[in-house]
Protein backbone atom coordinates (compact mmCIF):
# COMPACT_ATOMS: atom_id res chain seq x y z
CA UNK A 1 0.00 0.00 0.00
CA UNK A 2 1.42 3.40 -0.98
CA UNK A 3 1.96 6.05 1.75
CA UNK A 4 -0.80 8.24 0.29
CA UNK A 5 -3.28 5.37 0.27
CA UNK A 6 -2.37 4.48 3.86
CA UNK A 7 -2.94 8.08 4.97
CA UNK A 8 -6.34 8.13 3.23
CA UNK A 9 -7.30 4.83 4.82
CA UNK A 10 -6.36 6.05 8.30
CA UNK A 11 -8.27 9.29 7.81
CA UNK A 12 -11.37 7.40 6.70
CA UNK A 13 -11.23 5.01 9.64
CA UNK A 14 -10.72 7.91 12.05
CA UNK A 15 -13.78 9.64 10.68
CA UNK A 16 -15.72 6.39 10.91
CA UNK A 17 -14.85 6.15 14.58
CA UNK A 18 -16.42 9.55 15.10
CA UNK A 19 -19.57 8.35 13.36
CA UNK A 20 -19.72 5.29 15.58
CA UNK A 21 -19.33 7.42 18.68
CA UNK A 22 -22.19 9.64 17.57
CA UNK A 23 -24.50 6.64 17.26
CA UNK A 24 -23.62 5.52 20.77
CA UNK A 25 -23.68 9.01 22.24
CA UNK A 26 -26.96 10.22 20.74
CA UNK A 27 -28.93 6.96 20.64
CA UNK A 28 -29.93 7.75 17.07
CA UNK A 29 -33.48 6.50 16.63
CA UNK A 30 -34.67 8.26 13.51
CA UNK A 31 -38.25 9.28 14.18
CA UNK A 32 -37.41 10.80 17.57
CA UNK A 33 -34.57 12.92 16.17
CA UNK A 34 -35.59 16.52 16.99
CA UNK A 35 -32.73 17.92 19.07
CA UNK A 36 -29.81 19.56 17.31
CA UNK A 37 -31.78 20.38 14.16
CA UNK A 38 -29.75 22.69 11.88
CA UNK A 39 -30.94 26.29 12.22
CA UNK A 40 -32.27 27.90 9.06
CA UNK A 41 -35.04 27.49 6.54
CA UNK A 42 -34.15 23.89 5.73
CA UNK A 43 -34.27 21.09 8.29
CA UNK A 44 -32.76 17.65 8.60
CA UNK A 45 -35.68 15.20 8.29
CA UNK A 46 -35.69 12.36 10.82
CA UNK A 47 -34.81 8.92 9.58
CA UNK A 48 -37.92 6.85 8.80
CA UNK A 49 -36.60 3.97 10.95
CA UNK A 50 -34.15 3.29 13.76
CA UNK A 51 -30.43 3.37 12.98
CA UNK A 52 -30.23 -0.40 13.59
CA UNK A 53 -33.21 -1.23 11.37
CA UNK A 54 -31.26 -1.88 8.16
CA UNK A 55 -28.83 -4.34 9.75
CA UNK A 56 -27.17 -6.56 8.70
CA UNK A 57 -27.33 -5.06 5.19
CA UNK A 58 -26.31 -1.59 6.35
CA UNK A 59 -24.91 -1.27 9.85
CA UNK A 60 -25.96 1.26 12.47
CA UNK A 61 -22.37 2.47 12.33
CA UNK A 62 -22.75 3.36 8.66
CA UNK A 63 -26.21 4.89 9.14
CA UNK A 64 -24.97 7.04 12.01
CA UNK A 65 -21.90 8.25 10.17
CA UNK A 66 -23.82 8.82 6.93
CA UNK A 67 -26.81 10.58 8.45
CA UNK A 68 -25.17 12.57 11.24
CA UNK A 69 -21.94 13.57 9.49
CA UNK A 70 -22.81 13.77 5.79
CA UNK A 71 -26.54 14.45 5.47
CA UNK A 72 -26.56 16.89 8.40
CA UNK A 73 -23.60 18.81 7.02
CA UNK A 74 -25.28 19.31 3.65
CA UNK A 75 -28.30 20.83 5.38
CA UNK A 76 -26.17 23.03 7.63
CA UNK A 77 -24.07 24.28 4.71
CA UNK A 78 -27.17 24.96 2.64
CA UNK A 79 -28.70 27.07 5.41
CA UNK A 80 -25.52 29.11 5.66
CA UNK A 81 -25.29 29.56 1.87
CA UNK A 82 -28.86 30.82 1.38
CA UNK A 83 -29.08 32.98 4.48
CA UNK A 84 -30.32 36.45 3.57
CA UNK A 85 -31.11 35.53 -0.04
CA UNK A 86 -34.45 34.99 -1.83
CA UNK A 87 -33.59 31.28 -2.08
CA UNK A 88 -34.15 30.95 1.67
CA UNK A 89 -37.87 31.44 0.98
CA UNK A 90 -38.09 28.76 -1.73
CA UNK A 91 -38.88 25.03 -1.43
CA UNK A 92 -35.84 22.78 -1.66
CA UNK A 93 -36.76 21.51 -5.14
CA UNK A 94 -37.00 25.08 -6.43
CA UNK A 95 -33.59 25.92 -5.00
CA UNK A 96 -32.14 22.94 -6.87
CA UNK A 97 -33.72 23.94 -10.18
CA UNK A 98 -32.82 27.62 -9.75
CA UNK A 99 -29.12 26.91 -9.19
CA UNK A 100 -28.54 23.92 -11.50
CA UNK A 101 -25.84 24.58 -14.06
CA UNK A 102 -24.85 27.97 -12.61
CA UNK A 103 -21.16 27.96 -11.78
CA UNK A 104 -21.45 30.88 -9.38
CA UNK A 105 -24.09 29.00 -7.37
CA UNK A 106 -22.48 25.56 -7.47
CA UNK A 107 -22.06 25.50 -3.69
CA UNK A 108 -25.76 26.09 -3.10
CA UNK A 109 -26.73 23.54 -5.74
CA UNK A 110 -24.43 20.84 -4.40
CA UNK A 111 -25.67 21.16 -0.83
CA UNK A 112 -29.34 21.50 -1.81
CA UNK A 113 -29.20 18.54 -4.16
CA UNK A 114 -27.37 16.37 -1.66
CA UNK A 115 -29.83 17.27 1.08
CA UNK A 116 -32.72 16.24 -1.19
CA UNK A 117 -30.96 13.13 -2.54
CA UNK A 118 -30.17 11.80 0.90
CA UNK A 119 -33.71 12.24 2.20
CA UNK A 120 -34.96 10.39 -0.88
CA UNK A 121 -32.36 7.64 -0.38
CA UNK A 122 -33.39 6.94 3.22
CA UNK A 123 -37.02 6.61 2.11
CA UNK A 124 -36.02 4.33 -0.78
CA UNK A 125 -35.17 1.66 1.77
CA UNK A 126 -37.25 -0.34 4.23
CA UNK A 127 -36.12 -2.90 6.83
CA UNK A 128 -38.46 -5.46 5.24
CA UNK A 129 -37.87 -4.36 1.67
CA UNK A 130 -36.53 -6.06 -1.42
CA UNK A 131 -38.20 -8.69 -3.51
CA UNK A 132 -40.60 -7.50 -6.18
CA UNK A 133 -43.49 -5.03 -6.43
CA UNK A 134 -46.97 -6.39 -5.82
CA UNK A 135 -48.22 -5.79 -9.35
CA UNK A 136 -50.28 -3.14 -11.07
CA UNK A 137 -48.90 -0.21 -13.04
CA UNK A 138 -45.36 -0.49 -11.65
CA UNK A 139 -45.03 -4.16 -12.56
CA UNK A 140 -46.45 -3.51 -16.01
CA UNK A 141 -43.92 -0.74 -16.65
CA UNK A 142 -41.04 -2.84 -15.34
CA UNK A 143 -42.07 -5.64 -17.71
CA UNK A 144 -42.45 -3.32 -20.69
CA UNK A 145 -39.43 -1.07 -20.21
CA UNK A 146 -36.78 -3.00 -18.28
CA UNK A 147 -37.39 -6.70 -18.83
CA UNK A 148 -39.30 -7.30 -15.62
CA UNK A 149 -37.95 -7.36 -12.08
CA UNK A 150 -34.93 -9.46 -13.07
CA UNK A 151 -34.03 -7.15 -15.93
CA UNK A 152 -34.44 -4.14 -13.68
CA UNK A 153 -32.22 -5.63 -10.98
CA UNK A 154 -29.50 -6.59 -13.47
CA UNK A 155 -29.45 -3.16 -15.10
CA UNK A 156 -29.67 -1.25 -11.82
CA UNK A 157 -26.78 -3.22 -10.30
CA UNK A 158 -24.71 -2.73 -13.46
CA UNK A 159 -25.32 1.01 -13.30
CA UNK A 160 -24.30 1.09 -9.63
CA UNK A 161 -21.05 -0.79 -10.20
CA UNK A 162 -20.32 0.98 -13.49
CA UNK A 163 -20.61 4.55 -12.24
CA UNK A 164 -17.09 5.95 -12.04
CA UNK A 165 -16.40 7.88 -8.86
CA UNK A 166 -19.16 9.15 -6.59
CA UNK A 167 -22.82 9.58 -7.39
CA UNK A 168 -26.29 8.08 -7.50
CA UNK A 169 -28.32 5.50 -9.42
CA UNK A 170 -31.98 6.22 -10.03
CA UNK A 171 -35.12 4.61 -11.31
CA UNK A 172 -37.06 7.41 -12.99
CA UNK A 173 -40.37 7.83 -14.79
CA UNK A 174 -40.10 10.04 -17.85
CA UNK A 175 -42.40 10.36 -20.83
CA UNK A 176 -44.54 7.47 -19.67
CA UNK A 177 -41.61 5.06 -19.42
CA UNK A 178 -39.21 3.80 -16.76
CA UNK A 179 -35.47 4.29 -17.10
CA UNK A 180 -32.38 3.75 -15.01
CA UNK A 181 -30.02 6.72 -14.93
CA UNK A 182 -26.75 7.56 -13.22
CA UNK A 183 -25.85 10.99 -11.86
CA UNK A 184 -22.39 12.05 -10.76
CA UNK A 185 -21.57 13.71 -7.47
CA UNK A 186 -24.58 15.79 -6.32
CA UNK A 187 -26.53 15.78 -9.57
CA UNK A 188 -30.17 14.76 -9.32
CA UNK A 189 -33.19 14.17 -11.58
CA UNK A 190 -34.86 17.09 -9.81
CA UNK A 191 -32.56 19.46 -11.71
CA UNK A 192 -33.98 18.37 -15.07
CA UNK A 193 -37.58 17.83 -14.05
CA UNK A 194 -37.44 14.04 -14.18
CA UNK A 195 -39.65 12.04 -11.82
CA UNK A 196 -37.52 10.04 -9.39
CA UNK A 197 -38.99 6.78 -8.12
CA UNK A 198 -36.02 5.15 -6.34
CA UNK A 199 -32.36 5.88 -5.70
CA UNK A 200 -29.25 4.20 -4.39
CA UNK A 201 -26.35 6.21 -3.00
CA UNK A 202 -23.03 4.96 -4.37
CA UNK A 203 -20.75 7.49 -2.72
CA UNK A 204 -18.17 5.50 -0.75
CA UNK A 205 -19.44 6.75 2.59
CA UNK A 206 -22.72 4.93 1.90
CA UNK A 207 -21.14 1.47 1.93
CA UNK A 208 -17.39 1.44 2.60
CA UNK A 209 -17.52 0.65 6.33
CA UNK A 210 -19.61 -2.44 5.60
CA UNK A 211 -18.45 -3.53 2.14
CA UNK A 212 -15.09 -1.81 1.58
CA UNK A 213 -14.51 -1.77 -2.20
CA UNK A 214 -17.26 -4.33 -2.94
CA UNK A 215 -19.80 -1.87 -4.33
CA UNK A 216 -21.43 -4.67 -6.31
CA UNK A 217 -22.24 -6.60 -3.13
CA UNK A 218 -23.75 -3.47 -1.59
CA UNK A 219 -25.89 -2.87 -4.69
CA UNK A 220 -27.10 -6.48 -4.71
CA UNK A 221 -27.99 -6.38 -1.02
CA UNK A 222 -29.81 -3.08 -1.52
CA UNK A 223 -31.91 -4.63 -4.30
CA UNK A 224 -32.50 -7.99 -2.64
CA UNK A 225 -33.34 -6.82 0.88
CA UNK A 226 -33.95 -3.09 1.17
CA UNK A 227 -35.82 -1.61 -1.81
CA UNK A 228 -39.00 0.06 -0.58
CA UNK A 229 -41.44 -0.85 -3.35
CA UNK A 230 -44.31 0.89 -1.56
CA UNK A 231 -42.35 4.14 -1.79
CA UNK A 232 -41.67 3.53 -5.49
CA UNK A 233 -45.38 2.95 -6.13
CA UNK A 234 -46.31 6.13 -4.22
CA UNK A 235 -43.91 8.14 -6.36
CA UNK A 236 -45.31 6.64 -9.55
CA UNK A 237 -48.92 7.40 -8.64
Amino acid sequence: MSPSHEISRRAFLAAAAVGTAMVAGHALTGRARAEGTPSGPFSLPPLPYDATALEPVISARTVGFHYEKHHRTYVENLNKAVAGTPLAEQPLEEVIRATAGKVEQAGIFNNAAQAWNHTFYWRSMHPRGGGAPRGGKLKDLLDADLGGIEGFATQFAAAATGLFGSGWVWLIHDGGHLAIVKTANADTPVATGKKALLCCDVWEHAYYLDYQNRRGDYAKAFLDKLVNWNFVEENLA
